[in-house]
C-alpha cells in the first residue's frame, strides 16, 4: 500500500523521528490516520466521555455520553453506542441504549470485560443538578446485546462523581471504583450548592458488583485549594499494588498508592505528572508492565498554551517504574487553542484506540468528541 504524505507531514516525520533518536520530548504531533470525530449539532451540542469494549466477535463497542438542550453536564443526556468492525478503523451510526428516562442527566460511561466473561457497564444518574450524582452499573451476559437493570452502587446521599473509563478489575478478581466527593453546602439546587472541593474515595467488590464496601480510608488534598482532589483513577501495577491519581488546581496530578488490593491508601501527593486542572487517564500496556498515561503535559519540556487552566497539548509519556518516572512526552494533539480531555483508552492487537474531548472556545470546549486509532509503530513504547 502506497501512502502519499505533504511536504509539510514530510518535515513532521523527520523532527519526529530525530526527536526519538535523540530521546527528546517531541515538539509536533505525529503523523496520524485521521480521527473519526464527532461534532456537536442543534439537536446534540455535545458528546463526551466514553469507554470501550471488544467483543468476542472482534467487534468493538464504544458508548459515550449524548447530550441535548445544553453542554452543561447536568444537561439531559444519554448514553449511546457505535460500533467498529475493522479494529477501530472505520464506525457505526449511532444509536441509544440507555436513554435519560426520568433522571436529570445521565453521563460518563465505563466499560469493563469481567474476568467471568460477562461485561460491566457503569455510569453516572443525577436527579437534579447540583445536589446529587451517584453511579449504577449494569451486566451483560449477551455481549451487550441486553443488560440488566441499572442498580447503584451506593445510596449514601451526595454528589459521586466516576469518570469515563475509570473501574478496573484487579487480577485477583475485586472491582475498583475510584469516586470523587462533592459536598454541598445547601439544598437549593443551583451552582452555589455545590462545593467544588473533592475528596477522593474509593469502592470496592469481591462479587463483581453484587455488593460493595467503602475502602477504610479516604483523602482530602493538604494545601489550600479550589479543586480538592478531582476525578480520581486507578490502575494495576505489576507488582500487583494499585496506583491511584487525582487532578488538582497545583500544577500536578496527585498521587497515592495501596498495598492492600485497595482497602486502604496512603496520603495523596504531587506526582511527577504536571498538568492543569484537568484529568489524567493512564493504563498498562497489555502483556508489559509499561504504563501509558495520556495527560495535557504542562511541565514546560513541551510547548504549552500561555493559560495555566488550558487542558493542551495532549500528549503521551510511558513509565516502566510503576508511575514513579515518566518518560518523555509524545504530544498528539498540538493545538494550543483546544480543549483536549476525558481521554479512554483501549488497546488492539496493533493499535491503541483514544477518546476525548477535542473542542475550543468557539465550537464549546466539551463539544466534539473525538476518536483516533493510533498504531503502536507510531509511539515509542519502551520495553520490557
Amino acid at each position: 500500500m502506497t501512502f502519499r504524505v505533504s511536504t509539510v507531514e514530510s518535515f513532521r516525520a523527520v523532527g519526529w523521528i530525530l526527536a526519538l533518536a535523540l530521546s527528546l520530548p517531541l515538539r509536533s504531533a505525529p503523523a496520524l490516520p485521521a480521527p473519526h470525530d464527532i461534532d456537536p449539532s442543534p439537536e446534540h451540542p455535545r458528546s463526551s466521555e466514553g469507554s470501550f469494549v471488544t467483543l468476542r466477535s472482534g467487534r468493538i463497542l464504544f458508548a459515550y455520553s449524548q447530550f441535548s438542550e445544553g453542554q452543561h453536564d447536568h444537561s439531559p443526556s444519554a448514553i449511546v453506542e457505535i460500533v467498529s468492525d475493522d479494529q477501530g478503523r472505520t464506525w457505526s451510526q449511532p444509536r441509544v441504549v440507555v436513554p435519560t428516562g426520568s433522571y436529570q442527566n445521565i453521563m460518563s460511561v465505563s466499560l469493563l470485560r469481567l474476568a467471568s466473561g460477562k461485561l460491566a457497564r457503569f455510569h453516572a444518574v443525577k436527579k437534579t443538578k447540583w445536589l446529587d450524582c451517584h453511579v449504577v452499573m449494569s451486566i451483560s451476559t449477551d455481549e451487550g446485546v441486553t443488560w440488566t437493570p441499572p442498580r447503584l452502587i451506593m445510596d449514601a446521599p451526595g454528589y459521586f462523581v466516576l469518570n469515563n473509563d475509570r473501574v478496573i478489575q484487579t487480577a485477583s478478581g475485586r472491582l475498583i471504583v475510584p469516586l470523587g466527593y462533592h459536598r454541598t453546602t445547601t439544598m437549593t439546587d443551583d451552582r452555589p450548592a455545590w462545593d467544588s472541593r473533592a475528596i477522593s474515595m474509593w469502592y470496592y467488590s469481591d462479587d463483581e458488583g453484587a455488593t460493595w464496601k467503602e475502602s477504610s480510608t479516604w483523602w482530602a488534598i493538604p494545601v489550600v485549594s479550589m479543586s480538592g482532589l478531582q476525578e480520581p483513577g486507578v490502575v494495576q501495577l505489576a507488582d500487583g499494588s494499585l496506583y491511584s491519581w487525582a487532578r488538582t488546581d497545583q500544577g500536578h496530578q496527585y498521587e497515592f498508592t495501596s498495598s492492600d488490593q485497595g482497602v486502604s491508601w496512603t496520603a495523596p501527593r504531587p506526582s511527577p505528572l504536571m498538568s492543569p486542572e484537568s484529568p489524567a487517564s493512564i493504563k498498562r500496556v497489555p502483556g508489559t508492565q509499561t504504563l501509558m498515561a495520556v495527560f495535557n503535559d504542562h511541565s514546560g519540556k513541551v510547548p504549552a498554551p500561555k493559560s495555566p487552566r488550558q487542558r493542551a497539548p495532549l500528549a503521551v509519556a510511558f513509565s516502566t517504574d510503576g508511575a514513579k518516572t515518566w518518560g518523555p512526552s509524545q504530544v498528539i494533539e498540538d493545538d494550543l487553542t483546544g480543549w483536549f480531555c476525558y481521554t479512554a483508552i483501549h488497546f488492539t492487537e496493533d493499535a491503541v484506540l483514544l477518546s476525548y474531548c477535542a473542542g475550543n472556545d468557539q465550537l464549546g470546549r466539551l463539544s466534539r468528541l473525538r476518536v483516533r486509532r493510533i498504531p503502536m509503530t507510531s509511539l515509542s513504547v519502551p520495553g520490557p
